[in-house]
């Protein structure tokens, strides 16, 4: 089994300068117990921690790193931009590309505005949405996460969830009240709220397929549903992508659903991992951004060069090579029915959710479609299963509220090792039943 003698030392150190000694709250392990994994470098599926042991990796940088790490194009890319200068605080030709490039590969984007990252992104279409129609209010759901903006943690997943933090210090009443919220996958309630709040909703945000309480899927419906609602109700719809974004499929979620948003957030893959975000949509509504309209957004760094140019060497092969996305989804499904063996042999209540490259393991008896049902799930089992499958040099969310993302370095020899793992984890857990 392996010792993580470098990770408890850089642990302990980093919470001397840094609080709680992460930089972002779910990598502390609080959720599942134990000391976080320092990585030290990466290439292709797998992570490498200080002590030099490697991992196959789920996570992939939650999203972006779709054709594995340190992909070279990708690396080449960064290096020869940065000879250039890091930033320039000015327009560029990649910005322009980049602009070029996601309208080309995603339906119903007329104009894009680049941001420094996914939270970024849903805060400005929010503003932009309130701006538009001049109303103030709008609806979110349950479990789903949007970044760390005052008016989005309101019953919102990933961290929170992680952290059970319902009420976050700091938020005031005055901002979230204008925070309307809905459980994930329930139609009815968001037409209630839209006929308690008539006239009064600027926007309807969901991650159309949730990556923040686990990979929650919408039921048959639920997204026609509100697309409809929205229309019928001059509601701006906005998609939030910063996960499913090029990585469910070229065009994101909109492509596989089959359903256009007014508005869609980006983030995460458009820069291959470096820092970036971004919004779009029909030209009437961002034709609102200064400095064409009122609605005010600006960012230093927006348009880094070199995110331009890592997310540029990602997304062209991407388009280049649409097959990218169904070898992807075999790998996952392939995963998916090893897991669904090995779960099924265990006699351990369970749920597995799937679509496209990204999936989540619920150990739950009920099905999963929401964030009351990803909650009851037995987190328990979840942390020791985590932390199990770590040993063995599986590398998952450390949180059953986040879901696992597959890259395409992967090979069917590392998920039949992760499958073996899965067995030989459970089987430890269980005490062999």
């Amino acid at each position: 089994m392996y010792e993580y003698t470098s990770s408890k030392s850089l642990f302990e150190r980093a919470q001397q300068s840094i609080p709680g000694g992460v930089n972002s709250p779910v990598r502390a392990f609080k959720s599942v117990g134990g000391t976080p994994v320092f990585v030290a470098k990466a290439k292709g599926a797998y992570l490498y921690d200080e002590d030099g042991q490697k991992y196959i990796d789920y996570i992939a940088s939650w999203g972006p790193m779709i054709l594995g790490h340190a992909h070279q194009p990708v690396i080449s890319a960064i290096q020869q931009k940065a000879e250039d200068s890091t930033s320039f605080g000015a327009p560029t030709l990649l910005e322009i590309e980049m602009a070029e490039l996601i309208k080309s590969m995603t339906r119903n984007v007329d104009l894009v505005r680049m941001v420094n990252s996914g939270t970024e992104a849903c805060m400005s279409a929010i503003r932009l949405a309130r701006g538009y129609t001049g109303r103030n209010k709008f609806i979110k759901f349950e479990g789903c996460y949007h970044g760390h903006a005052d008016m989005f943690l309101v019953k919102a997943g990933s961290g929170l969830a992680t952290f059970n933090i319902q009420a976050v210090p700091g938020v005031t009443a005055a901002n979230a009240q204008d925070t309307l919220t809905a459980p994930y996958n329930d139609l009815a309630a968001v037409e209630q709220l839209v006929a308690d709040h008539k006239e009064e909703i600027a926007a309807i945000i969901i991650e159309p397929i949730a990556g923040n309480m686990g990979c929650i899927l919408p039921k048959e419906g639920f997204i026609e549903g509100l697309r409809k609602i929205c229309t019928e109700n001059g509601i701006v719809l906005i998609f939030d992508e910063v996960m499913t974004g090029f990585r469910m499929a070229s065009g994101g979620a909109q492509e596989i659903l089959d359903i256009d948003a007014d508005l869609v957030c980006y983030g995460k893959v458009i820069g291959a991992g470096m820092p970036v975000g971004a919004f779009g949509g029909k030209k009437e509504i961002m034709e609102h951004i200064a400095p064409l309209g009122n609605v005010y957004q600006a960012g230093t760094l927006s348009g880094n060069p070199l995110a331009m140019a890592a997310g540029i060497a990602l997304l062209k092969e991407l388009k280049a090579d649409p097959g990218i996305y169904k070898e992807l989804e075999a790998k996952t499904i392939y995963l998916r029915d090893g897991l669904d063996k090995v779960l099924s042999e265990s006699g351990v209540p369970y749920v597995i959710n799937q679509r496209g490259s990204m999936i989540s393991v619920h150990f739950s008896a009920q099905a999963v479609t929401d964030f009351a049902s990803a909650a009851a799930a037995d987190l328990s089992r979840f942390n020791r299963f985590f932390h199990e499958m770590l040993k063995r040099g599986i590398y998952l969310p450390p949180s059953a509220f986040e879901s696992w993302f597959l890259n395409n370095a992967l090979t069917y020899t590392d998920l039949d090792e992760t499958i073996a793992a899965a067995k030989s984890s459970l089987e430890a857990i269980t005490g062999g039943r």
